[in-house]
């Protein structure tokens, strides 16, 4: 029987994506009333974090998916 594997880099990953858009999102809110350009851009790069982190995160699920599939053959 094989091993089961999770990319731990792909999920360390994944956290800091995330842990950065929360960030991002914080320095939107607070400077939503003062510039809204700076919060704009702000809520731009917090949206390409996320798709990051999904990217990851997928990454790592449809290989254990895979390895899974392998197994029960």
């Amino acid at each position: 029987m094989a091993q089961q594997s999770i990319d731990i880099n792909q999920l360390t990953q994944a956290k800091a994506n995330v842990t950065l858009t929360q960030e991002l999102l914080t320095q939107a809110i607070e400077k939503s009333s003062s510039d809204q350009a700076l919060a704009q851009e702000a809520i731009k790069q917090a949206t390409s974090e996320i798709a990051s982190a999904q990217t990851a995160v997928s990454q790592v699920q449809s290989a254990l998916l895979t390895q899974q599939q392998q197994q029960s053959e």
